[in-house]
């Protein structure tokens, strides 16, 4: 509806995006990866590696998640579950786009249970929440069992409900 692009949000981020967090003390920070960093780091959470390279590979995940995993999962699952669109009047690229990057996640899950060290940290928040629902976007988590064990292992730790699935990976 153009929410974002009042000057009254504007002068909150000029960016014109969502999301955008703000604080009591009239602060505001934009970009979600930027908004768990701090939020996480402000608490002493365990969510960050101690170790400062582990750091690094948090964040080279991150990066990751914002530049080849969203722009392909989450945009197709929004316009195929959201906009109800069918997969003729998606661009086929996000699916192959995303076929890819969840290889790469199976593979980097095939050796470690977390993405970095030996427990969950960011990366693995900012990574499962469009992985989960990927099958809302026409992707099959069944070709990916390492994704799939992990997926589960975060819904654990964070307390979340499993999503139920069906063979297809459809939600049911």
């Amino acid at each position: 509806k153009g929410e974002t692009r009042t000057p009254e949000f504007l002068k909150l981020n000029p960016v014109g995006q969502i999301p955008l967090a703000r604080w009591p003390d009239g602060r505001s920070l934009t970009q979600s990866n930027a908004i768990i960093w701090w939020m996480a780091q402000e608490t002493a959470s365990p969510l960050i590696p101690a170790n400062a390279f582990q750091r690094a590979q948090m964040q080279s995940w991150l990066f990751w998640e914002q530049y080849s995993h969203e722009t392909s999962i989450a945009v197709r699952r929004f316009r195929k579950h959201y906009l109800h669109l069918p997969d003729a009047e998606i661009d086929p690229q996000l699916k192959i786009k995303g076929e890819a990057a969840l290889a790469i996640l199976n593979r980097q899950l095939s050796d470690t249970e977390y993405l970095v060290g030996e427990g969950m940290t960011l990366a693995d928040i900012a990574l499962v929440a469009y992985t989960r629902l990927a099958h809302e976007g026409g992707f099959t988590l069944d070709d990916y069992p390492s994704v799939l064990a992990w997926i589960t292992r975060i819904e654990t730790d964070l307390g979340l409900a499993p999503l139920s699935t069906n063979s297809k990976n459809e939600a049911v």
